[in-house]
């Protein structure tokens, strides 16, 4: 006899309902949600229209209502009002008031060292709450396409080059748009995805690259050029493992910096400057910029004719704008985008010609000239056959529909890593890196510290990102204390401090003194992030000063263990005065005063040398505390520990 399942009353599910889980592109410039529907990802389009793309725009110029503009209506308002339309948000996401060097045309308002606020008709509106009114829109429209009630939450995808600040700051946004965060997903990996689940049917089809590779593994480089972010990954497939090598980017550059170069170019031709021109009119060369460049990814020359009004006078100009024009114009953004592929391939140990495919993802690689700049570069035809603008919401709906299924066999594991090292603050300034940067992701590593001084009871753990060796040229992310840990001999308390990273890039770091289970936390969420200056300088100053740190740090080291000893000693001298005559506690006052001075020339030889001359004589006072710890032991007496 069959037996039906138990419900209780109102406590039943609806039947034949099924739970759908969005992936959302949340872009710089254009926005996307995607769904598995019958076992195939597909964008959503809008509900009165055929289009997939939802502009990235909100309008906030209606004083009369709270109730902002979004997408293409919004778009429309960019010219007439660019002050209370909001373009590009994402770039503000997560920084501070002082990290905003990129021009704009928005008033800002808020503390130096907080995320700003845009000045609007309809008040202060934070980069956040733009995102959020952004996810709103496309959570709407997801749900005008699905059955009532069965969204069970959302894959958000962010550039992989976010840092923890902005990482945070995507999640509040998701969560003031009324959205379950299933998981942060890193943009490459989310294309990659995309073309990975169906990765031995693309290499039959798109090359013969594998006949003398191993068919298990893939290599693949993601080059993702979007309207304000960049990003580079390096990610391997294997038995359905993609795993993040390697990642760098720079999350101010996209689109919106070769539309801006395009525009400076206009104003140079028309003989005028940015400074002089009003938002309005900056407003309107960046969207004949765009113009131009879409025009040029279809033909060899465009005819321009603009009319600027420069201090109430009118002024036009007339000319053409060719191909080989355009890539002297843009050829700052194609320098620095290969700058991050070189460092990207340094970084995994990789030549071009290791990999497999070179994927392009983003709406700008649509250009002809970044298809060829890339193929030049990689000397190998790029993989673009899945729509740009629509391959990482694609991604990230796959991933949704894993996530929320589970029990599927078929599932592909993502294992995507942290860009930049994390540590702790050391005695001396140094940097104890427990995570280095390109580690998968999520991780978790501990470590076992101990205490410097006899009855220390307290520490700060200082949690510090970057390349180099010392606290001082790394990056801060936050402090925490830990109190409690019993009074003992300087060396003997065990403090394990663990750092751990989630899917979703949200640091986690802890301490606890293994031997009353004392503990305290962090979790790392600070106000702001790093600037993409400040992210490419911790970069590259940890490779070119490797050496000198290197030196640095061994000096560093040296020294904070001759204080240790010295510190030791004259406890010892203290506590077992008895056992030293007159001479043996000269000579050893002797050597200490000697090591002090050689700590303080800051020589590496001089204080090894002065170490080496004090050895004997401390080894010599450490064996008599010894034999009287073994004598009394074996009188049955107790005598005090020392090491």
């Amino acid at each position: 006899m069959s037996l039906l399942q138990i419900a209780e009353p109102q406590q039943s599910s609806k039947p034949h309902s099924h739970r759908y889980a969005l992936g959302i592109d949340l872009g710089t410039t254009r926005s996307i949600v995607a769904v598995v529907r019958s076992g195939k990802a597909a964008v959503i389009p809008a509900t009165d229209s055929s289009d997939t793309l939802l502009p990235s725009v909100v309008y906030y110029g209606d004083p009369t209502t709270h109730t902002p503009v979004v997408g293409q209506a919004a778009l429309i308002k960019q010219s007439e009002d660019p002050s209370n339309t909001i373009i590009s948000a994402k770039r503000f996401m997560g920084r501070s008031h002082t990290d905003i060097k990129f021009s704009h045309p928005y008033q800002l308002s808020g503390q130096q060292d907080a995320m700003p606020t845009f000045v609007t008709k309809q008040g202060d509106i934070s980069p956040v709450q733009v995102s959020a009114d952004i996810l709103k829109a496309l959570k709407q429209r997801a749900q005008e396409a699905l059955p009532e009630d069965s969204i069970a939450g959302a894959v958000i995808t962010v550039p992989a080059y976010f840092d923890e600040a902005q990482r945070q700051a995507t999640k509040d946004a998701a969560a003031a748009a009324g959205l379950n965060v299933l998981r942060l997903l890193n943009e490459p990996t989310a294309a990659a995805v995309a073309y990975g689940l169906d990765s031995q049917e693309s290499s039959d089809s798109h090359s013969d690259a594998h006949d003398a590779k191993d068919t298990h593994s893939r290599l693949y480089l993601i080059y993702d050029l979007g309207g304000g972010t960049f990003d580079v990954s390096i990610l391997k497939m294997t038995a359905g493992v993609f795993e993040v090598v390697a990642t760098g980017g720079n999350s101010a550059l996209g689109g919106d910096d070769i539309d801006r170069l395009i525009a400076n170019w206009l104003l140079k031709q028309a003989g005028l400057d940015a400074k002089s021109i009003s938002n309005e009119e900056k407003s309107y060369l960046a969207q004949q910029a765009k113009q131009y460049k879409q025009a040029l990814s279809e033909q060899d020359s465009v005819r321009v004719d603009i009319s600027i009004t420069d201090n109430g006078h009118s002024k036009q100009w007339q000319g053409e704008l060719t191909t080989e024009i355009l890539a002297k114009i843009i050829e700052p953004v194609s320098r620095r985008t290969l700058d991050v592929c070189k460092q990207v391939l340094r970084d995994a140990n990789l030549n071009s010609s290791d990999l497999d495919h070179v994927i392009l993802v983003g709406g700008s690689t649509r250009m002809p000239l970044i298809q060829s700049l890339v193929a030049d570069f990689f000397a190998t035809k790029p993989l673009c056959h899945i729509n740009p603008d629509e391959v990482v919401a694609l991604g990230a709906a796959q991933t949704a529909n894993q996530l929320i299924n589970t029990d599927k066999s078929d599932n592909v594991l993502l294992l995507d890593v942290t860009p930049l090292s994390l540590g702790l603050e050391t005695m001396g300034g140094l940097v104890e890196v427990l995570i280095p940067r390109n580690t998968p992701i999520p991780v978790s590593k501990r470590q076992i510290f101990t205490t410097y001084q006899d009855g220390q009871t307290g520490m700060v753990i200082h949690v510090v990102q970057g390349e180099r060796e010392t606290v001082e040229n790394c990056r801060s992310l936050g402090r925490f204390e830990l109190y409690g840990i019993p009074p003992m001999k300087a060396g003997f308390a065990r403090i394990e401090v663990t750092f751990s990273i989630d899917a979703n890039g949200q640091l986690t770091v802890s301490a606890e003194e293994t031997t009353t289970n004392t503990k305290s936390e962090i979790a790392i969420t600070p106000s702001y992030g790093l600037t993409d200056e400040q992210k490419e300088q911790l970069l590259m100053a940890g490779f070119e000063h490797a050496e000198s740190d290197k030196q640095a740090r061994s000096l560093i080291e040296t020294k904070v263990e001759a204080e240790r000893e010295i510190l030791a000693l004259n406890s010892a001298m203290t506590e077992f005065a008895n056992l030293l005559d007159a001479d043996k506690t000269q000579a050893l006052q002797l050597a200490i005063e000697d090591l002090q001075q050689a700590i303080a020339s800051d020589d590496l030889a001089v204080i090894e040398q002065q170490q080496a001359k004090l050895k004997p004589l401390s080894d010599a006072f450490a064996a008599q505390i010894m034999n009287q710890s073994i004598q009394a032991t074996m009188a049955g007496t107790k005598t005090s520990e020392w090491s």
